[in-house]
């Protein structure tokens, strides 16, 4: 049996802080704004995870009111979200996602976001799709005032 999940996360950008996308720090003049390290890419897919089971969102298991998750690495966030899926029976098959952002280009970053992503899911390289656009320079996004990750999922029954 398989199960598809869709996730979206958004994030203002902001001087002085880090700017985490896959688990990976990219050097750059902000970061993104959030309770925890604010890793719109792994948040989307904890999203699509969790919608795939029918199981809530990111916000119903690590809400942002809960001084637990206050800065959290949100590596660790996607392998509570894992393991919450693997204990209903699911792996994951495949992982198709897209960053929306005008700057930094983050091209060089891609493989090692893809790599982070796969060893927490115990899936190969090749199952991670991360791909990146920008708006032109239209919206809040092309003027780098903020960040959006959409994320899709296959899962199986194993």
């Amino acid at each position: 049996m398989y199960r598809i999940g869709q996730g979206t996360d958004f994030h203002k950008l902001v001087e002085g802080r880090e700017f985490w996308l896959g688990g990976v720090l990219i050097p750059h003049t902000k970061g993104a704004l959030g309770h925890s390290d604010a890793d719109v890419l792994l948040h989307a897919i904890c999203d699509a995870l969790l919608g795939a089971l029918s199981m809530g969102d990111i916000g119903l298991h690590f809400p942002d009111t809960d001084a637990q998750y206050k800065g959290i690495d949100s590596k660790i966030l996607l392998q509570k979200t894992y393991e919450l899926i693997r204990r209903k029976g699911y792996a994951v098959v495949n992982i198709d996602s897209t960053l929306l952002l005008q700057a930094p280009k983050i091209r060089k970053y891609v493989d090692d976001m893809r790599r982070t992503i796969a060893d927490i899911l115990n899936v190969r390289m090749d199952d991670v799709s991360i791909k990146a656009t920008t708006t032109e320079e239209l919206s809040f996004i092309g003027r780098e005032e903020g960040v959006v990750a959409t994320a899709n999922v296959l899962l199986r029954a194993v």
